[in-house]
């Protein structure tokens, strides 16, 4: 069995990847969409459709964050962490009980 300190440093490197990508993703998303306005406006300045592209990927990338940094409004910052240590102790009592 793996022991405390590896299965934490997997976890962190886990949460650490999720992070970078939502980083990479922000990036992106702030490089990108000024070019579609900037190209929208240029070329069909009637027709505003850069707000399909920008209110598209900014709702995903508000949900990449809430994902990456573990903020789940209805069940609290923690939960994933309470709720990982509970099954692990019902775990450790069921083997000892077995």
């Amino acid at each position: 069995m793996e022991n405390i300190d590896s299965i934490a440093y997997k976890k962190a490197k886990s949460k650490v990847r999720e992070i970078r990508g939502f980083y990479y993703n922000l990036m992106c998303y702030c490089i990108v969409i000024p070019v579609l306005v900037y190209v929208n406006l240029t070329t069909m300045p009637e027709f505003h459709w850069f707000w399909f592209s920008l209110s598209g990927w900014g709702t995903a990338l508000v949900f990449h964050g809430i994902g990456a940094f573990g903020y789940i409004p209805f069940v609290g910052k923690d939960w994933e962490d309470r709720k990982l240590k509970e099954l692990m102790e019902k775990d450790r009592n069921n083997g000892h009980n077995g």
